[in-house]
């Protein structure tokens, strides 16, 4: 993998597409998005098949059969598809009442790669500034194969990764943006996506600190709630220089299961942001678990 060089501006968005629904929805999230932040658009679509077989030419006697031929088509419907929601996102940008503000510029490339699809989009996304995905699908015919590409991206991925669960309904005011924020070194890049995607979606923003410590004793526990509440103030404040013109709240939540608790904060939530481990150790439990049982949508930063 080629790292971007020093200096190098992220202009990219990058999305999975496997002609699935669900990608689809992905691949609409990531047009409003681009229209948004004034970035390209990249469609990834990763071919499995000659991993598993050489028979990828046409039947004879059949136009337009084979496999190869089959992968061409739904990248292309990826692509058609991208340029038309970015087309209709920069419409409805016009609107007075719109957050997002339409900008010339945008375009749309297609990329298609052998190999399965986590180490396809992990590579095609190398200098994206994000990587979305469908939270389903990516596998095609090989569900059990695409079950843990999230997993595995949200530990590896180049770049913050925003899985998709669910499509923005049009004309639909955006829900809260919700962060979860521990007082560890990946709060602050967590504050920061969330901050501008709130910005870019025209939504709130809600801050989330889980104290774990209930059921210790009243003396230690009230230290650490103290400590608790500190912390979520810091957060605020942080999230408030980041953003001043934002909409922005606190919530202190008490559980031993930080995912849990998340969880519940974000049950009517645009998107949910949260930080994970180093790309070497893994996306860690929380992830796991968010990633597992989330109904809205999820952005993972690095």
């Amino acid at each position: 993998m080629t790292a971007p060089a020093a200096g190098h501006q992220r202009t990219t968005v990058a999305v999975g597409y496997d002609g699935s629904e669900a990608a689809q929805d992905a691949v609409r999230w990531t047009a409003e998005y681009a229209a948004a932040g004034n970035y390209k658009v990249r469609v990834i679509h990763a071919w499995v098949w000659p991993v598993f077989t050489k028979k990828l030419g046409p039947v004879r006697g059949v136009e337009g059969s084979g496999l190869r031929h089959s992968a061409e088509a739904i990248l292309a419907e990826g692509v058609d598809l991208a340029r038309t929601a970015l087309a209709a996102a920069r419409a409805a940008a016009q609107a007075p009442s719109t957050a997002f503000q339409a900008e010339p510029g945008h375009d749309v490339e297609g990329v298609m790669e052998t190999g399965l699809p986590a180490p396809v989009l992990r590579d095609a996304a190398h200098d994206a500034s994000l990587l979305v995905v469908s939270s389903r699908g990516l596998g095609g015919v090989l569900g059990h194969v695409a079950g843990s590409v999230c997993l595995d991206l949200a530990g590896s991925s180049p770049s913050p990764l925003m899985v998709i669960r669910r499509g923005r309904s049009p004309g639909r005011a955006a829900a809260p943006v919700v962060v979860g924020v521990d007082g560890t070194s990946r709060s602050s890049a967590a504050l920061a996506g969330a901050a501008r995607l709130a910005g870019m979606l025209g939504a709130t923003l809600q801050v989330v600190h889980i104290d774990q410590t209930r059921g210790r004793t009243r003396e230690g526990h009230g230290r650490h709630a103290r400590h608790g509440q500190e912390l979520l103030d810091q957060a605020l404040e942080e999230a408030r220089n980041l953003a001043p013109d934002l909409s922005i709240s606190g919530v202190l939540r008490e559980g031993h299961a930080a995912s849990k608790e998340l969880l519940a904060a974000a049950a009517d939530a645009e998107v949910l942001v949260i930080g994970t481990h180093n790309r070497d150790g893994g996306p860690g439990n929380t992830v796991t678990a968010v990633l597992n049982k989330a109904r809205c949508n999820v952005l993972i930063t690095r």
